[in-house]
């Protein structure tokens, strides 16, 4: 008989009646009720079905599950047993059957079962399904047990001990009330990175639900600021699980005792008791008020806890603090220069405050948020994918607002900086504008367009509570290879140096002024320096070919290539730089390879010294820890070497700790910790922190606006490069029948890529926005879609094929770590049918070139669409000529793997398609052959001498256009080499010499 929790039969639960003798109690506290007892009356299998089914991280994590006989069973014959080597995560999960009501567990103390002991000291979460629709779709409560004893033991866990979790809701979260009424099943979460088995059995409901367990008495608020002379006021309420009246009244006994604030002359103590009578409804709420008083002195903020003694239910999990805000003190008068108050502020600070506010935490890793406070740190970040429940915009500014309040209970209330990873947009915000990534930005060759995005990014990020971004990258892609490689302008420094106008849009003046606005962030550039430039095979992350590995080169290509770029940040005023986790070996120099967070000389000599770099240089996540030595000396190097904050999201505590201990001892000196700390201060009051710490959502209903959309359509639209349109296949017409294909034409996750919701992106539907397909179908085409091109073909006009990658982020997508520069053969065969069938033209979305040279002959038209975001319209507007194609390829397109690294400027250089290379479709290309060439020639003399970039940048442009088009689908080495240089120079403004680069390549054509 398969039975489910609770709704077992009478018969059943008689026969039981023996089996839980021992267990069942007196009259006042029921029997046991059991949940499994893996004798076989539930069985494996997946949902909507009831029973047990196991999930993981990747194929290898889910655990074996077996029904064992076992003569030491603590319940029955048989146990359930599973064996697990998880490197990701992993467990089990039993759901009960959707299709029949959920469960009750109120009446209950708590959950209990057998658990046979390894002894490994490894956690255990343990987690139970509270409300919802059904199993997959409830709200999610957890706590954890250890396995530190050997045999079998009884695991007892009070329904008090469940916590809401804050890291992951299938649903967003339901109330974040554990009502017990209605409840859908427990999972297990095996310990990860360890090689084990165990057994398990009985998991029984137990003991009788008393109202102090199922009672609470909550604070509005652990801390409560309040200016000087006011009266604060803390609300105290009752609530239940099921939300049903208590049974039993509920006292509150308070006293103001404690803290810093002296009573008396800081406040008025306070002390009484609230009752709450039996029958008050869940939710009541009464009120503390202590009243301070105002004194002549300036002062920094002062503490009162009020401490609460809770009879009837349970306590709140922290004691209430009062606090009397600062005031007075210099640093506090927005008048004053931002340098005095800098000034005056790290003046008063202690080397325990000064070291917080160089640590940054992950929000994951500080719980509630206790320990900001605890521990004075001065930033917190949400990693790729770090999000709140639900992941809205109101959730992300109560979060933050959160964490900023606690920040008011430390001595000089000195406000957060949190930080994001928005690259390409709020990209990990459901709903927000999603920007093509910089690859796709740097292919539209517009540098109003890269500021105008940086700008909506700025606004969407703002308006959740968050004033920092740690973007934009501004590493130059030298090898495709690279995981990171869309997160690149380009190959070219001067390609990458033109696109910086996306600082401004991120921060507004180049002086910090606009900082403080809603709808601006600090910017950081990153990775410094040549991130872009390791060599294949260096890394030596994990599986990681080239992410994080060496760059190796000559102190001209590091000045050149590399460097060049965080000259034009610093003199845009970028308020952060974050150093790379690669490692810099500067032939020549002596020192060999040095990891980029360990280089004094470039840190401190290049980037703060001879460039002039007044911000704050925040490390990458755990980068310290790639540092060669122990720990001590990952911290003093780092910090010796200029990494003023230093992003250790789990271990803030250990660096905190160790950076107070190295300098107490003379290896990090105060001078140094001073001048951090300034340049950390400085941008939190140039952002308005110290007056605004909380979100301004006043710009909140702009996100994914159609404002906003529109110039990630626009970006989308420009950042399609057309490498081949034979016979002007495109644009497409209205009035033609298409026939649509392949594995990202209806994918919005593959088109935003890695850095969408999630670190790594996801494929399919994750957030608001549309696919290519649906804005071929929004432009009124009469259109057909296949995705496997398994449709009859025949009778259509043309047909488009939406190729290529699926996402990836960092090293994980690095050429040899499991990826390639190959299609994939579902996207081969896509191809080759539609191809062989009619007119075709082939979309490429990837974050770098595809290898396709093998099928470029069957292919009428090929299109570079990179990674256009959540703007598919944008692409449909190039397709159907609503838009004009404009792009132009920002890094070079090989021909083959073996070619790489291959760059403009290179000695040896046959690509497919040239660095700078794209057709358009905008207006009648000139012809008159070499003659115009020359009559453009004087028009660059003319812009050279009299300094017009818009003459130089159209003789240019003109003269691109007629080299395209007369070279045709035949590009050698002579044509392309001179052609790619010519694009160079263009963006370094040599429109003669450009000029004389385009004669050459029409005469080798």
């Amino acid at each position: 008989m398969r039975r489910t929790a609770l709704l077992a039969s009478a018969a059943l639960l008689t026969g039981l009646l023996p089996l839980l003798s021992a267990g069942a109690a007196t009259a006042d506290e029921p029997a046991p009720v059991p949940v499994d007892r893996f004798e076989g009356e539930v069985p494996f299998a997946n949902p909507p079905a009831g029973g047990l089914f196991t999930w993981g991280g990747d194929a290898d994590d889910p655990p074996a599950l077996a029904l064992t006989p076992r003569t030491d069973a603590p319940e029955g014959a048989e146990v359930l047993t599973g064996t697990y080597d998880i490197s990701g995560y992993g467990g089990f999960t039993h759901d009960f059957a959707f299709d029949q009501p959920a469960h009750d567990w109120s009446a209950h103390k708590g959950i209990r079962f057998w658990w046979d002991g390894q002894n490994n000291a490894k956690k255990v979460a343990f987690e139970i399904k509270d409300g919802g629709a059904n199993g997959e779709a409830s709200e999610l409560w957890t706590t954890s047990f250890t396995d530190d004893f050997t045999g079998w033991k009884q695991i007892e866990i009070p329904f008090t001990d469940f916590t809401y979790r804050t890291d992951y809701q299938p649903v967003g979260g339901i109330d974040q009330v554990l009502g017990l009424t209605q409840m859908w099943g427990y999972a297990l979460t095996l310990p990860a990175g360890v090689k084990g088995w165990f057994a398990m059995d009985d998991v029984e409901l137990y003991g009788k639900a008393d109202q102090s367990l199922r009672a609470s008495v909550t604070t509005d608020s652990a801390v409560h600021p309040v200016k000087e002379g006011a009266t604060a006021t803390v609300k105290l309420s009752v609530a239940t699980t099921g939300a049903a009246p208590i049974d039993e009244p509920v006292t509150v006994a308070y006293e103001s005792a404690g803290g810093t604030a002296e009573p008396g002359k800081d406040y008025a103590p306070v002390k009484g008791e609230i009752t709450f009578p039996a029958g008050t409804t869940s939710g009541t709420t009464r009120t503390i008020q202590v009243p301070t008083l105002r004194d002549k002195s300036a002062e920094p903020a002062e503490t009162i806890p009020l401490k609460l003694t809770v009879t009837g239910a349970k306590a709140p999990a922290e004691t209430p603090q009062i606090v009397i805000d600062a005031h007075g003190l210099p640093y506090l008068d927005p008048k004053l220069p931002v340098k005095k108050r800098v000034a005056d502020l790290v003046s008063r600070m202690s080397l325990e405050e000064k070291a917080g506010q160089m640590t940054q935490a992950e929000r994951g890793a500080i719980g509630a948020g206790g320990d900001i406070a605890s521990y004075d740190l001065g930033s917190l970040l949400s990693g790729g994918g770090s999000t709140p429940t639900p992941n809205t915009p109101a959730a992300w500014a109560k979060m933050i607002d959160g964490y900023q309040l606690r920040a008011q209970a430390t001595r000089f209330q000195i406000p957060l900086i949190y930080g994001v990873d928005a690259v390409h947009g709020h990209n990990n915000l459901t709903g927000a504008t999603i920007m093509p990534h910089n690859i796709g930005i740097g292919a539209t060759r517009d540098p109003g367009l890269a500021e105008k995005a940086g700008a909506v990014t700025a606004a969407e990020v703002r308006a959740t509570g968050i004033p920092w971004d740690f973007a934009p990258c501004l590493c130059v892609t030298r090898d495709e290879r690279w995981g990171r490689s869309y997160e690149s302008f380009g190959e070219d420094p001067a390609l990458v140096k033109s696109m910086e106008t996306v600082i401004q849009g991120l921060q507004g003046a180049r002086d910090g002024k606009d900082l403080k606005d809603d709808d601006k962030v600090l910017a950081t550039a990153k990775h410094f320096v040549g991130d872009g430039g390791t060599e294949y095979g260096s890394s030596t992350t994990g599986s990681y070919t080239i992410d994080q590995g060496v760059t190796k080169v000559t102190r001209q290509q590091l000045e050149a290539v590399h460097l060049a770029p965080y000259q034009t940040a610093v003199d845009r005023g970028i308020g952060s730089v974050m150093p790379s986790y690669s490692s810099l070996d500067i032939l020549g120099d002596g020192q060999g390879p040095v990891k980029m967070h360990a280089r004094a000389d470039m840190i401190n000599g290049v980037l703060k010294g001879r460039m002039g770099f007044d911000g704050f240089v925040i490390s990458d996540w755990n980068a310290i820890d790639q540092l060669p030595g122990d720990y001590a000396s990952h911290v003093r190097t780092s910090v010796n070497a200029g990494v003023d904050m230093m992003m250790v999201p789990y271990s803030y505590k250990d660096f905190r700790t160790t950076l107070i201990d190295e300098t107490t001892a003379g290896r990090v000196s105060a001078k140094r910790i001073d001048d951090a700390v300034s340049r950390i201060l400085t941008q939190k009051f140039k952002l308005g922190l110290f007056e605004k710490p909380y979100a301004d959502t006043s710009g909140a209903a702009q996100i994914g606006s159609a404002g906003h959309r529109a110039v990630a359509r626009e970006a989308a639209a420009k950042s399609q490069v057309l490498l081949k349109n034979a016979a002007g296949v495109l644009p497409l017409k209205k009035s033609q029948k298409v026939y649509v294909a392949g594995s990202n034409a209806d994918d919005l996750g593959n088109q935003t890529g890695g850095w969408t919701i999630t670190w790594q992106g996801a494929s399919g539907k994750h957030t608001d926005g549309t696919t290519i397909l649906q804005g071929m179908r929004n432009a009124g085409g009469d259109v057909t879609y296949s995705k496997d091109a398994s449709a009859p073909t025949s009778g259509y006009d043309v047909g488009v094929v939406v190729v290529g990658e699926t996402p990836y982020a960092e090293g994980v997508g690095d050429v040899g770590n499991g990826n390639d520069l190959a299609l994939t053969p579902a996207d081969q065969a896509a191809v080759d049918k539609v191809c062989a069938a009619m007119k075709c033209a082939v979309l490429i979305v990837s974050g770098r070139p595809q290898l396709i040279g093998d099928r470029l002959g069957q292919i009428d038209a090929l299109v570079a669409s990179w990674l256009p975001g959540t703007e598919g319209d944008g692409v449909a507007d190039v397709l159907y000529g609503k838009r004009a194609f404009t792009g132009q390829l920002p890094v070079t397109w090989p021909k083959s793997e073996t070619q790489l690294p291959i760059n403009v400027g290179d000695t040896s250089y046959d690509p497919q398609f040239p660095y700078g290379w794209g057709l358009t479709t905008q207006t009648k290309v000139p012809g008159g052959g070499e003659a115009t060439l020359k009559a453009l020639t004087l028009a660059a003399r003319a812009a050279d001498r009299t300094g017009s970039t818009q003459l130089g940048r159209a003789a240019v442009t003109k003269a691109r256009l007629l080299v395209q088009q007369s070279a045709g689908s035949t590009i050698t080495p002579a044509l392309a080499k001179p052609f790619a240089e010519a694009d160079h120079l263009l963006l370094t403004a040599h429109y003669t010499q450009a000029l004389t680069k385009l004669l050459e390549a029409y005469r080798a054509r």
